[in-house]
């Protein structure tokens, strides 16, 4: 099987967007979805509510793969299974090393779906030298010292850093010296790269931070239908005018 060092995705030379690439994954699951129940053919209605987008986008999406599928009939599920696949670079074999095995780090690592999507956790490290040989999800954890001999031992070119903010960008740096060129960053900060490598930052505070403001925005609408203020917003906006030396400063702009 292929590995993720001398194979690399295509999808920038064929020139699809970044957006369209992003929504790729969420075809592919409702797709798989579709699989497993033994559904031969999908229109683009179906799919793209199950996916969560309008159909127009859907049909221009896969424009950009070369399927427009059949008038009367929709799209044939297993191909076009294959044919996201295929472009996520998911046929192939890709290495991942997670560092930083915390409760987020075993977490990851336990996780049941890398496998099934074409990705194949190759080691655990971690900075702590307790943690240096207790298996996690099967896998024994590796101490930082190992981690340039793994990465050229197996040809890891994807890196997940799970470590606390302040350990993320020389972790970060080590990686990207010894040949890692995409990094899935969780630590909640940002990192600094050179060009060439690709990070994608999964910040859950911030996400939780997103949400709030979307339950304080409907608070606010459904009391001004009523007429009234609702006690959380006053609450919210008594914090926020009391400064930093407050009990509670807002979270997001107004």
């Amino acid at each position: 099987m292929a590995t993720g060092r001398t194979h690399r995705p295509a999808t920038r030379s064929r020139g699809i967007p970044e957006a369209t690439v992003a929504r790729l994954p969420l075809y592919l699951r409702a797709l798989t979805g579709l699989s497993e129940r033994s559904v031969p053919t999908v229109s683009s209605e179906e799919l793209a509510a199950a996916a969560g987008v309008n159909s127009a986008k859907l049909r221009k999406d896969f424009s950009y793969l070369g399927s427009y599928g059949t008038r009367g009939v929709g799209y044939d599920v297993e191909y076009l299974v294959y044919q996201i696949s295929r472009e996520l670079g998911l046929t192939q074999d890709w290495p991942v090393v997670i560092v930083g095995i915390g409760n987020l780090g075993a977490a990851l690592a336990n996780y049941g779906g890398f496998a099934s999507r074409g990705f194949r956790v190759a080691a655990l490290i971690d900075a702590d030298p307790a943690m240096a040989g207790k298996p996690v999800a099967g896998i024994p954890v590796q101490h930082t010292d190992e981690l340039e001999r793994i990465i050229q031992d197996d040809g890891v070119s994807i890196g997940v850093i799970a470590t606390p903010a302040g350990a993320a960008q020389q972790v970060c740096d080590r990686l990207v010296a010894a040949g890692v060129t995409s990094i899935l960053n969780f630590a909640p900060t940002v990192l600094n790269v050179p060009e060439g490598v690709d990070v994608r930052k999964v910040d859950l505070s911030i996400e939780l931070q997103i949400l709030a403001f979307h339950e304080q925005r409907k608070a606010g609408e459904e009391a001004a239908a009523e007429g009234t203020a609702p006690a959380a917003a006053a609450v919210r906006k008594h914090s926020a005018d009391q400064g930093p030396d407050g009990d509670v400063p807002a979270v997001m702009p107004a």
